[in-house]
């Protein structure tokens, strides 16, 4: 039934895909209208949003658009209401797919990493064997996380009380996640940082698999940055300035954390009104690789990985899901080697 609910809700944001796209009117001055989430995997946009950098490198106003959830970023890049955001592989799949690549393509991957699945200590799971009966989290039904949590029991041989198993996959928003942590309300929560890192820390759980294991390399998407078409089209010289700026946040948060643990962290509290430790920040950019290569290869396991499990009527076709010129000619300015596979163009 769940699985349903998304399917329809999926086909409403395709009729919204199809018939809007929306335009910018004329005459305006153009500013770079960007989403994030105020989110470790998002770093670059709160270190650049901080730092006032973007707006340096880009020689217009940036206008920082803040999200909670993909869908809802995905719903204003229809609408033409922001020109770029930072989202998570799965929304960026599922609208590229249900506007017929119409929309928006990736421009530049920004984290890969920092997924983990979390188990309560004193929940009674040692070993793989372990979660018959039990109740795992994940942050969204058809996000990301929750896709790799449905396959990955799955292939274990469970079976959720839907199939008449006796495992539960609760979708359940991460701030709820550690709340019923706390009472031992679920035991256990595949989710992402910096709630793996708030889990073990303040939840006193423990990180019973790492994403990582589970992928070619160790490496799979976590955060992209994409870009309307239209604007692409009309603003190529923005764009690059922006991918530009991306890549100059990178390299400036991955040469000293240290230095960036802290202005990450007060940004996240000055976006939210929420303190999150410097602790638990260290921690997250400790499990996330920042970077810019989109990786359109772990885009397509992904995509083909919520096809298996019935999120994706049909079988995915990402043709064309990363336009990759304008971030090689910016690597290519840098000295830095280009990205290169996978469904690009």
């Amino acid at each position: 039934m769940a699985a349903r609910r998304l399917l329809a809700a999926l086909g409403v944001l395709a009729l919204a895909a199809l018939s809007a796209c929306g335009a910018r009117g004329g005459g305006e001055t153009v500013r770079v209208r960007v989403g994030h989430f105020p989110n470790v995997t998002h770093a670059q946009a709160l270190w650049g949003r901080a730092t006032g950098a973007y707006e340096k490198a880009i020689g217009r106003q940036v206008e920082w658009t803040q999200f909670n959830a993909g869908p809802s970023a995905v719903e204003a890049l229809f609408a033409g209401a922001v020109d770029a955001s930072y989202i998570g592989p799965n929304p960026a799949i599922n609208g590229f797919i249900k506007s017929q690549g119409r929309c928006f393509a990736i421009v530049a991957g920004a984290a890969s990493g920092g997924a983990a699945l979390v188990v309560r200590a004193d929940a009674g799971i040692a070993t793989e064997r372990d979660f018959h009966g039990k109740t795992v989290a994940t942050p969204q039904l058809a996000n990301t996380q929750d896709v790799a949590a449905r396959l990955w029991f799955a292939a274990h041989g469970y079976l959720g009380r839907e199939k008449g198993g006796d495992l539960t996959i609760m979708p359940l928003a991460n701030p709820d996640q550690l709340l019923m942590f706390g009472k031992k309300q679920i035991d256990a929560a595949w989710t992402v940082e910096p709630w793996v890192s708030r889990l073990e820390q303040e939840g006193h759980g423990r990180v019973f698999l790492d994403e990582k294991e589970l992928w070619p390399g160790g490496k799979y998407v976590t955060a992209v940055l994409v870009v309307r078409r239209e604007f692409l089209a009309a603003h190529r010289d923005l764009v690059a300035k922006l991918v530009a700026a991306h890549v100059d946040a990178t390299l400036a948060i991955n040469g000293d954390k240290g230095a960036a643990v802290p202005l990450l962290a007060a940004e996240i509290r000055r976006e939210t009104s929420k303190e999150l430790p410097e602790a638990i920040v260290s921690s997250a950019l400790a499990r996330i690789d920042l970077g810019w290569d989109p990786l359109p290869s772990a885009l397509a396991k992904a995509a083909e990985d919520a096809h298996s499990i019935g999120f994706l009527r049909e079988r995915p076709d990402l043709t064309g899901i990363v336009e990759a010129t304008v971030l090689n000619e910016v690597l290519a300015a840098k000295g830095l080697p280009p990205i290169a596979g996978g469904p690009t163009r």
